[in-house]
């Protein structure tokens, strides 16, 4: 009778462990045919401003640049500025020795005083003879002698004036001025240097110093022939430099050139940008970003998001909806969108990225998701 007891109480045992073990297995199974999670970053679309823009990169150049050089040669007397130094429209810069100058001038001044005085002569003595003349007092011959010396006497009046003239226009340029308010940005020349003017262009001492006015600025950019169709005269633009990589620079677009280039077969593009505060300096590599349309409270997508350039994974009860989109304009990391999304959309959250191997085009409606902090927010760009 004990025996036949732990016999059934044995075969119990059996029976019980072999029930769990199935069901652990059936539960294992049905775990293993179940989709795994997504763990996947998601954001809101939202309304907000879109913007669709062209980058390119350029040099920026001062708005005006002059080489100071006198237009007569000379010794360099003295220099007043240094490098760096900022001057203002009319303030002596530089002067050559004028010492030659000054005796012409004197000497100019001195040869006017007699031809004043020869001339006043001889023109009172045509006077007295106009008169005698007609009161048929004097002959022809003496009447003509009389009005020779007096064109004589006028022509040497206007000559002396031209002298002193010149005179005069040798020694205003040969002290050099700032044609307008800026920096010197470059010494050319020291004191005591001879310079020639004419040999400027040939790689000789023509120049003095350099002056930019850098107030405002111009980067030049080279523009292909399929994107100048949809750049224009007073776009917004937007430059930015690594010297000060968290400002921005807002200027616009002030020449568009529609003829190409012979050799890089490239469109000239010209950028103006304000520059009071001296940021922007001249010959700074700079990147720079037109803004050719922009649309104000459109729906606004991170392209992230897009699947296959159509389709978006909507977050429904924490499982994927692949929806289709139709898309309108786009920038560099945004798209809009337009319609073809079924319900309204409008701060759905969709998924952007995954922490996964699995890139989102794997994902299949109804994939369930975990959600991951996102790194970037588009309420933080649009809503600020």
């Amino acid at each position: 009778m004990k025996i036949k007891k732990s016999i059934i109480f044995s075969i119990t045992i059996s029976t019980l462990f072999l029930i769990i073990s199935c069901n652990k297995s059936a539960k294992k199974t049905e775990n293993d045919e179940s989709p795994a999670y997504f763990n996947v970053r998601v954001e809101k679309v939202i309304k907000g401003t879109i913007k669709k823009t062209l980058s390119f990169t350029g040099t920026v150049e001062p708005e005006e640049k002059v080489t100071i050089i006198p237009d007569i040669g000379g010794k360099i007397h003295r220099i007043y500025v240094k490098e760096g130094d900022r001057v203002k429209q009319g303030q002596v810069l530089a002067e050559l020795d004028t010492r030659h100058i000054r005796l012409q001038l004197e000497q100019a001044k001195a040869a006017l005083d007699v031809a004043e005085a020869n001339f006043k002569d001889a023109e009172r003595n045509l006077e007295r003879m106009n008169k005698l003349k007609s009161e048929n007092a004097v002959s022809d011959q003496q009447f003509e002698k009389v009005r020779l010396v007096y064109e004589g006497a006028s022509s040497q009046l206007q000559q002396t004036k031209a002298a002193l003239n010149l005179a005069q226009y040798q020694l205003d340029v040969s002290i050099m001025k700032a044609p307008f308010d800026g920096i010197v940005s470059m010494k050319i020349a020291d004191e005591g240097d001879v310079i020639n003017p004419m040999m400027a262009g040939f790689g000789g001492r023509g120049g003095v110093l350099v002056v930019m006015n850098f107030s405002k600025v111009k980067i030049n950019l080279d523009v292909s022939d399929r994107e100048i169709k949809e750049i224009k005269k007073g776009d917004e633009t937007v430059v930015k430099i690594d010297t000060y990589p968290e400002k921005e620079f807002i200027g616009k677009v002030s020449i568009v050139n529609l003829t190409a280039d012979p050799l890089t077969k490239t469109f000239n593009v010209q950028v103006e940008i304000p520059n009071k505060e001296l940021f922007l300096k001249p010959g700074v590599f700079a990147k720079v970003t037109i803004i050719t349309k922009e649309k104000d409270n459109v729906l606004v997508l991170n392209k992230k998001a897009l699947i296959e350039g159509k389709y978006v994974f909507v977050v429904k009860e924490n499982r994927a909806e692949k929806r289709e989109v139709l898309t309108g304009l786009e920038s560099e990391d945004f798209v809009e969108l337009l319609k073809g999304i079924g319900e309204c959309i409008f701060r759905s959250k969709v998924a952007i990225d995954s922490d996964s191997n699995r890139p989102l085009i794997l994902i299949e409606s109804g994939h369930p998701f975990r959600f991951i902090p996102a790194t970037f927010s588009m309420k933080s760009e649009f809503e600020k």
